[in-house]
């Protein structure tokens, strides 16, 4: 999922990009990356039990 928040008036280009990967042990990883457009950004995983488990956590963000 990749989301983008555009605000020329509040000098605000931001992106937000939100995919879940298999690990390889059997469990399930949330990667979160934001950041604003045009620049590196931010990344940070959170690992899990199960593909529902992340699926549930991405949707309750």
């Amino acid at each position: 999922m990749y989301l983008t928040r555009i605000d020329p008036g509040e000098k605000m280009y931001r992106f937000y990009h939100l995919e879940i990967v298999p690990g390889l042990f059997g469990d399930w990883g949330l990667v979160r990356e934001w950041g604003r457009i045009g620049w590196r950004g931010r990344m940070r995983t959170d690992w899990y039990d199960s593909e529902a488990d992340a699926k549930n956590a991405r949707f309750g963000l």
